[in-house]
């Protein structure tokens, strides 16, 4: 908890909203893990060998923490040992290994960048400021075929991104990068005409709303 939240306030510039935890009973463990109950139950399995904590004895505790981004609020989870302390300290669960963004069901957060940042000098300072603080997977991919960490480092800085120039998504420029945690992370800028399709799309919809909210009244 205490790297992921140093990761998305200090390095990204979020700001904390609260922090709360130690959560653990019945109706905080059935809200958020009956359907993986069900699951264990059906598979005849121990429900910790399919990452469900015992909540609900008090065995494992659930902290978390709320970071505000402008229009947006991440809420980072840890699950943890009752034993550790809160909001910090080995996380209950093993990490997984793979997070390919092709795994279906697997999600991750997309972060918009202002118009006058210079793209990739941003992920170069992010890797840069991630390195200096041991939060080592933070890596971006490269827009070119590498073969090793080394030759990834080793990247012109212009491969930092792919800028798409043609088509629909004309002005659009995309980083993929891994957080501290390995939780799959997206960097986006939008210029040129794909900027204008969105903020038509936009406008669309709000005059679509204010016609609804007009015949409703």
């Amino acid at each position: 908890m205490d790297r992921a939240f140093e990761f998305y306030t200090e390095v990204l510039g979020g700001t904390e909203v609260m922090r709360d935890g130690d959560f653990k009973g019945e109706p905080v463990h059935y809200t958020l893990m009956a359907d993986q109950e069900i699951v264990a139950r059906e598979r005849r399995v121990d429900p910790r060998t399919i990452g469900v904590p015992n909540l609900k004895g008090g065995s494992q505790r659930l902290d978390v923490r709320f970071v505000q981004f402008d229009n947006v609020v991440i809420e980072l989870l840890q699950y943890r040992d009752a034993a550790q302390p809160m909001g910090r300290g080995d996380s209950w669960a093993e990490p997984r290994d793979h997070m390919s963004p092709a795994y279906p069901r697997s999600m991750h957060i997309c972060f918009y960048i202002r118009d006058d940042v210079d793209f990739d000098a941003f992920i170069a300072d992010l890797e840069a400021e991630c390195a200096r603080r041991g939060m080592t997977q933070v890596k971006a991919n490269r827009a070119v075929a590498v073969q090793s960490e080394e030759e990834r480092r080793a990247a012109p800085m212009n491969t930092n991104t792919i800028k798409i120039q043609e088509g629909p998504s004309n002005g659009w420029s995309i980083i993929y990068c891994k957080g501290p945690e390995g939780e799959q992370l997206e960097f986006i800028q939008v210029l040129g005409p794909v900027k204008k399709t969105f903020a038509d799309a936009a406008e669309g919809r709000r005059m679509a709303a204010n016609r609804v909210s007009r015949a409703d009244g």
